[in-house]
């Protein structure tokens, strides 16, 4: 049996955001866009990098959490670095995408893709 912790300790989904990603979880083949994962990982300019994806559900020690409709999973690993941060979708004449509010972030690259902590190695150079 799968453990899933359901308290809400780490990131919230802006109403603006539930409804991008529950347009673009119909455009999935049934049953593979269950959940929005979000995750950190290793890489980009700042030393770390958001991922977003679909994925068919949740995973043994993953945070799961739902707002306005759409079910968010995060794992153990990133949750730390995910604590309080807000996803929200913009779309302005400079941007459109998801966005990551996060403050756990002690500076984040212009591309706004990658992002380091504050006791993290700083990277320099964009790749974006």
């Amino acid at each position: 049996m799968t453990a899933i912790e359901t308290t809400p300790t780490t990131l919230t989904l802006t109403e603006r955001a539930a409804d991008k990603v529950r347009v673009l979880m119909a455009q999935e083949p049934a049953g593979d866009a269950e959940v929005l994962r979000v995750a950190i990982r290793g890489g980009g300019c700042g030393g770390f990098e958001y991922a977003l994806g679909f994925d068919r559900g949740a995973n043994d020690g993953d945070t799961e959490v739902e707002y306005h409709g759409v079910r968010v999973v995060v794992d153990s690993a990133s949750a730390p670095y995910l604590k309080g941060a807000s996803v929200d979708f913009v779309e302005t004449l400079q941007e459109t995408g998801f966005k990551i509010d996060n403050p756990n972030a002690s500076g984040s690259c212009g591309c706004g893709h990658s992002f380091q902590v504050a006791d993290g190695e700083e990277h320099h150079g964009c790749s974006h």
